[in-house]
């Protein structure tokens, strides 16, 4: 879900709208396939860089692809440790700078991905680099009304070491808000990442909501019985991924609360496997998860989101 200005001004729909992550060299071919099934908006998708593509060229397309539909690009994104530059990730950089100017080509205000970190080291020792190339990169986001948003997903790592993300936990949002304070840098979030943690998604949402301008929508069910007898370093499994509904997250809690801080913008809808990069929704699997939300769970979100069935 994406914060949207525009949408009233434009005479579209205003609440909160149900869309997929898809990677952006195929965006223009797949967009026409799974549109009809009912998505909304897309997150157009990148794995580390994104490569000799002209992005003013995939903006020109994805848009004559979209046509005269009420569909938005709410995100362009790319996921990868610019906070290093080592090896696959040696354009992931540029790559930020790349989407950042292209951005508004796209119709879209956001730009997200990982913040990247000291590969090995504690999250704490990678401030000061990411103050370094965050700070740069959100003052020339700024100068072009885009804003930034932190996928809140540990990637394997924790507070000690990790090789991706620091993004993931309360207290580095405190320590890398407070080394940027300009208010265009906030989180890409989303419940699952957290409840691996075993953190309440609930009331940290409520808490920081007005940091929120982006929502991916995949659930997660926490077995807590294991967690009881086993621990969460034991041989049995404590948490799985869901799909949106089937899960532990109490949906009507979340959309109320994004609502009630002012929030309007777009569920991108997850897979339930960490399949490819980001849960993006391939050929075959669009129609299925679609569907998932024409059960109750979708009538759900939609009517607290204010938005009618079609």
């Amino acid at each position: 879900m994406s914060g949207r200005q525009d949408d009233a001004a434009i005479g579209k729909h205003t609440g909160i709208r149900i869309g997929t992550l898809v990677g952006g060299g195929d965006a223009a071919r797949i967009i026409p396939q799974i549109a009809p099934h009912g998505f909304e908006s897309f997150n157009l998708t990148y794995w580390q860089t994104t490569g000799d593509a002209d992005l003013a060229e995939t903006a020109k397309r994805v848009r004559e692809a979209i046509g005269e539909r009420d569909i938005v690009i709410s995100a362009v994104s790319v996921f990868g440790n610019p906070l290093t530059g080592h090896g696959d990730n040696a354009d992931t950089l540029a790559s930020w700078e790349r989407l950042i100017d292209h951005a508004h080509l796209f119709g879209a205000d956001i730009v997200s991905g990982f913040t990247g970190r000291l590969v090995g080291e504690p999250i704490d020792a990678s401030i000061p680099r990411f103050a370094e190339v965050f700070g740069e990169l959100a003052r020339r986001a700024a100068d072009r009304g885009v804003r930034l948003a932190f996928e809140n997903c540990d990637m394997g790592g924790d507070w000690r070491t990790g090789d991706w993300n620091i993004a993931h936990n309360p207290t580095a949002w405190e320590m890398m808000f407070d080394s940027i304070p300009l208010d265009n840098i906030g989180l890409e979030w989303e419940p699952t990442h957290q409840m691996v943690s075993l953190i309440d998604p609930i009331p940290q949402l409520r808490k920081w909501a007005d940091r929120v301008f982006h929502v991916h929508g995949k659930d997660a069910t926490v077995a807590w019985d294991v967690v009881r007898e086993h621990g969460i370093h034991g041989p049995k499994p404590f948490v799985w991924h869901r799909t949106p509904g089937f899960g532990d997250t109490n949906w009507s809690d979340v959309i109320t609360i994004l609502r009630q801080s002012g929030y309007r913008g777009d569920d991108r809808h997850r897979r339930l496997a960490r399949s490819g990069v980001q849960g993006r929704v391939g050929d075959d699997g669009a129609g299925a998860c679609v569907k998932l939300f024409e059960t109750e769970p979708r009538r759900r979100l939609r009517a607290e989101s204010g938005i009618r069935e079609r």
